[in-house]
């Protein structure tokens, strides 16, 4: 970001002169690298962890986007979350003409596309005939694709819309791993469920609003996760998975709301 214009734009919404001054020294204090070297402010950045590293950007990319879309293409649809953003086009023409605009706008205030995620996506369902186009995109966490809804009596339609995307899951199951709670044989099931109950009510209230079916995959191993911590606490079930079950089945009959996920009726390993 050019520093430049971004005071220009700050000066727009901000009349405090000390406000002002605190910005521009935190736009060009120094910068202590990893290695103790100390690196000069460049002009066009934001310092890492800085307090209004996230605010700034995105008034920046307000009146470098934003606004020049309301103004230039004011029918054209878009969504923006930081510095990721979708534009709804009506035709592949259309697409190409915004994409060579909207480069040519991004140079001026010396930003660039990304060159792999940038790219004219086509809103695949059913009615439409055209092929070789691409159908599929990430955004937020969720891929955007053409999903065969399932209706009833065997009926079915195809639809472009989303669910939880496949580096989102791989995410999750990273987290776990790292988290490695099957180890911690010292806590109580009580102390696992505070443990893991935050994170499991994050996942679900975020995915779940969109595709709860897609969120099978991610308790179907926490799940496992469990069973594996119920087998190194309690030596007595001498490793029988069937011995673990049966026990956590138990404690699901008398504590069904012990887990958040269990609440949402994602019970399907140990019913």
């Amino acid at each position: 970001m050019n520093h430049t214009l971004l005071l220009k734009a700050l000066r727009r919404h901000v009349s405090q002169k000390w406000v002002l001054l605190y910005i521009n020294l935190w736009l060009t204090s120094p910068i202590l690298l990893e290695n103790g070297q100390v690196q000069e402010s460049r002009g066009f950045s934001t310092p890492q962890g800085g307090v209004i590293s996230l605010l700034l950007p995105n008034l920046y990319l307000h009146y470098c986007i934003d606004r020049w879309l309301q103004l230039y293409y004011p029918k054209v649809e878009m969504v923006r979350y930081a510095d990721d953003l979708i534009i709804h086009c009506g035709s592949q023409k259309e697409c190409e003409k915004i994409l060579s605009s909207l480069n040519e706008r991004l140079l001026k205030y010396g930003l660039t596309a990304h060159p792999e995620k940038t790219k004219i996506v086509y809103c695949k369902k059913d009615g439409r005939k055209l092929r070789g186009y691409p159908v599929q995109f990430d955004f937020i966490g969720f891929s955007f694709q053409p999903l065969r809804i399932r209706l009833k009596r065997g009926r079915s339609y195809l639809q472009f819309d989303c669910k939880m995307s496949r580096k989102s899951k791989k995410r999750i199951l990273e987290s776990l791993r790292e988290l490695a709670f099957h180890k911690r044989s010292q806590l109580q099931i009580q102390d696992l469920a505070k443990l893991l109950n935050p994170k499991i009510r994050g996942w679900a209230n975020y995915y779940g609003r969109i595709s709860r079916m897609s969120l099978t995959p991610v308790f179907y191993h926490l799940h496992h996760r469990i069973i594996k911590w119920v087998l190194n606490k309690y030596k007595r079930f001498k490793g029988s998975k069937i011995k673990a079950v049966n026990w956590l089945r138990r404690i699901l009959k008398f504590y069904p709301n012990l887990f958040y996920h269990w609440q949402l009726g994602y019970k399907f390993m140990l019913t």
